[in-house]
């Protein structure tokens, strides 16, 4: 009996000592494969989003260019129909695109784990013939800078359109920085990826530069600096910080843009930012309404959201609010909002203090440069 006892308690361990370190050994396995590996229900999602070549050659009349609705830093974009109907924007990145296949699944597997009104839709992928092709729900109104910055589809937008479309970007990013499972950084927020759709609804779109990180935000750095200049955060274009809170100062400068009907920054003109601290600072505020909002505008209303986009692009990250707190003031009458401090004037603080070493030049950076979005649980 002893010796059975002694038998079987050896076999017990040596099992359990075999289950331990294969167990090990499958977790390292798997480790070492990150960032390219792909999990089975990951490899299932993009399987059912396969998309055959021949079907969006007939959709789109094979790229005709009367199809063409835009071009981006990746590659043309194209109308599409599918043939039971359904309208799609066909995305087809050039041939010397530097996104590669993995970044491209990766990117797919992103777009497709999030789920929110205010977030563009996935409709699927193609990856023959060497192609790489995204498939996205269409947008009727285009982007929003195609009628924020017309001098006639402007008038379209009036101030309930543009309250719609401000507290829609703002659900989205809410969605994007606290309710998603994945914890995720736009880094290249604007009007031109802001769409509208047939009821001027938006949906954030382009999440090519998103980057998904886990732990400390206020520490994570990249130096490679990419976005669009007059919306980046002075932390990020000169330091190469990204936190949520450097996505809080482009929705700042978007939403200034949307109420006062400017842009942020051109050559005939001071930056956006510093205009409306002047007037803000002279309470004359008010003489920033947009002129095609004519006297449909709500004075109280304008100087709400101007103040919240002075919050916004506030000179120190902790001093911005986060986007659950913004949603919180555009929605609610009684809410106290709080002090405004000196924004971070953005043009004058790249010219002078940009750092080569990190981004060669800060004022050369553009929605062209992409880094990999990685994928990391919360």
């Amino acid at each position: 009996v002893a010796i059975v006892v002694l038998i079987f308690v050896a076999v017990v361990i040596t099992l359990v000592t075999w289950l331990h370190f294969w167990r090990r050994s499958k977790k390292r396995a798997a480790k070492s494969l990150q960032p390219n590996a792909t999990g089975s229900d990951d490899i299932h999602s993009i399987d059912s989003l396969l998309l055959d070549l021949s079907t969006l050659q007939v959709a789109t009349d094979d790229f005709a260019e009367d199809k063409r609705l835009g071009e981006g830093g990746f590659g043309v974009v194209y109308k599409g129909d599918l043939p039971g109907g359904q309208e799609i924007a066909v995305k087809r990145l050039s041939k010397t695109s530097r996104q590669g296949i993995e970044e491209l699944k990766t990117e797919l597997l992103l777009v497709a784990k999030l789920n929110h009104k205010n977030l563009v839709r996935l409709v699927g992928v193609c990856l023959e013939k060497r192609e790489k092709i995204l498939v996205y729900e269409y947008m009727p109104n285009r982007s929003l800078d195609t009628f924020l910055f017309d001098t006639e589809k402007v008038k379209e937008l009036d101030w309930s359109k543009r309250f719609k479309i401000i507290s829609g970007i703002i659900c989205g990013l809410q969605y994007l920085h606290e309710d998603s499972q994945l914890k995720i950084v736009h880094r290249d927020l604007k009007a031109r990826n802001i769409l509208l759709d047939s009821d001027y609804n938006p949906k954030i779109s382009d999440f090519g530069l998103a980057k998904i990180f886990g732990g400390d935000q206020s520490k994570i750095v990249t130096h490679r600096i990419a976005g669009t200049y007059g919306y980046m955060s002075p932390e990020y274009a000169m330091r190469g910080q990204y936190p949520t809170k450097s996505d809080v100062f482009s929705i700042g400068v978007l939403i200034l843009e949307i109420i006062t009907g400017r842009r942020n920054y051109n050559t005939e003109q001071d930056d956006l930012i510093n205009v409306t601290w002047e007037h803000w600072t002279r309470e004359k505020a008010i003489e920033l309404i947009d002129k095609s909002l004519s006297n449909c505008c709500p004075i109280d209303q304008f100087l709400k959201f101007m103040h919240i986009g002075l919050l916004c692009v506030q000179q120190k990250p902790a001093d911005r609010p986060s986007m659950s707190a913004v949603n919180f003031m555009l929605s609610s009458n009684e809410v106290h909002l709080p002090p405004l401090t000196r924004p971070a004037f953005f043009l004058h603080e790249i010219e002078t203090n940009s750092e080569p070493n990190i981004a060669g030049n800060a004022k050369q950076a553009s929605s062209n440069e992409v880094t990999i979005t990685e994928l990391v649980p919360r």
